[in-house]
């Protein structure tokens, strides 16, 4: 029998994340980097990327590497699969981050939702499909998809009184599309598990970005642990996800909020 902790390594397994330089991104790619994998961040700023991966290499990371693709362009896609493919020789884990924050004002441009659920909706069912036959291929996988609390619940407008710049209900786009994500997460599951392909989705809470003060203290109060996330607390179920030690697990929307839905 294996020793459990070996079962959390990430030795031999190769990684997307996309948005892997963004807040919550960063430390995807390091977690799974430290856990062994080879890690490739991407997204439509490839400077970005490389400006990320310089900084992990100069930190003596060797194992991440950087690319770009459109979500909104399934050849695109098909093109960074391809590359990695060649480049590694497979891809065993997809980490479906990247978002596009279309929407500011419930009452705007109709067309900013139409272009939020291109990339957001359709563009995260054509990356996921990408990769996901690709692991279907190779004898299996894990798909692990960024989620939000907002794809659960509604809108806390608690928390932005007096604050109307941060009015979470301006962004009825990103409700709708993680709200989405969600269930497909369950459709994906079903759909690859005789192929040994994992789908799950991590509902995230709020992440600590020097946020107003005022928004602050409102949303301390309405989580279990009065704070929000850091820049290490996704590392572990992200891990976990990825690796065999949630072998067993699939179709499942796991939340790390610090309690807030709980509540």
């Amino acid at each position: 029998m294996k020793n459990i902790l070996d079962q959390f390594k990430l030795t031999g397994k190769v990684a997307l994340v996309t948005g892997g330089s963004g807040n919550y991104g960063r430390q995807m790619v390091i977690g799974l980097a430290q856990a062994g994998a080879s890690v490739c961040t991407a997204s439509r700023n490839l400077k970005a990327n490389q400006d990320f991966v310089e900084e992990l290499k100069a930190q003596g990371m060797d194992n991440v590497y950087a690319d770009s693709y459109d979500q909104g362009d399934e050849q695109s896609i098909l093109a960074l699969r391809d590359r990695m493919v060649q480049k590694f020789g497979k891809v065993d884990i997809l980490v479906n981050n990247s978002v596009f924050r279309k929407m500011g004002d419930f009452n705007g441009d109709i067309n900013d939702f139409e272009q939020s659920m291109h990339i957001n909706a359709t563009g995260l069912f054509m990356i996921t499909r990408a990769f996901g036959n690709h692991m279907a291929e190779i004898g299996g996988g894990s798909i692990i998809n960024i989620g939000s609390y907002m794809g659960n619940l509604g809108s806390n407008d608690t928390l932005y009184q007096g604050l109307p710049e941060m009015d979470a209900s301006g962004a009825p786009d990103y409700f709708f599309h993680k709200g989405g994500m969600h269930n497909l997460t369950r459709l994906i599951a079903s759909y690859y598990g005789t192929k040994q392909v994992r789908c799950n989705c991590i509902a995230l809470g709020g992440f600590f970005n020097r946020q107003d003060p005022k928004f602050l203290e409102k949303y301390y109060a309405a989580t279990f642990l009065k704070r929000m996330a850091n820049d290490t607390d996704v590392m572990g179920l992200l891990v976990y996800l990825a690796s065999d030690a949630s072998a067993y697990m699939t179709g499942a929307v796991i939340p790390l909020d610090g309690g807030y839905s709980a509540k």
